[in-house]
């Protein structure tokens, strides 16, 4: 086995550990429904520690709220799976950690779990990053085609994830 991962996975994680090595860019990723799958595809490529900061897999809303600071009432007005909290899991991850850049994976990867107004493959992603001058919010809401399963949705909000970790 030359992977552990989906050979597309892997490759664009080798794109993103080059590029921000090349760079001089640490990254960290918060992740919720991938549960370390963004982590695992950077961590899966040699000289990743050169770049890789940390990884903080926060599950439930307790997690958030313990490991990235998010506030509960965050979580309770808008919602675990939303811009503000994925925008608060960011910036938990930038302050947590001594990366420049962090983004932020949270979603509904089913098969339960989805309502009308946020159905299964709702994914939500944000990016901070650790520069000078106002914040700006960089974060968006994905619905993702569910016919490839929970592991089809975890996939493609790894990959958007990796996206966003590009320089």
């Amino acid at each position: 086995m030359k992977y552990l991962l989906p050979d597309e996975l892997v490759a664009k994680a080798r794109e993103v550990v080059e590029a921000n090595r090349r760079a001089g860019r640490r990254v960290a990723v918060a992740e919720s429904c991938t549960g370390g799958l963004v982590s695992a595809a950077i961590t899966e490529i040699p000289g990743s520690s050169e770049m890789f900061e940390a990884g903080y897999v926060t599950y439930s809303n307790a997690a958030k709220m313990a490991e990235l600071n998010v506030s509960q009432d965050v979580v309770e007005t808008f919602g675990s799976v939303s811009v503000a909290t994925a925008w608060a899991m960011a910036q938990g991850a930038l302050a947590a950690s001594d990366a420049d850049i962090a983004v932020a994976i949270t979603g509904i990867a089913g098969p339960d779990g989805g309502t009308e107004q946020k159905p299964v493959g709702t994914v939500v992603l944000a990016r901070a990053e650790r520069r000078p001058g106002p914040d700006e919010i960089v974060a968006d809401q994905k619905l993702f085609d569910a016919k490839g399963g929970r592991s089809g949705i975890r996939l493609q909000a790894a990959l958007c994830a990796l996206d966003l970790l590009m320089p």
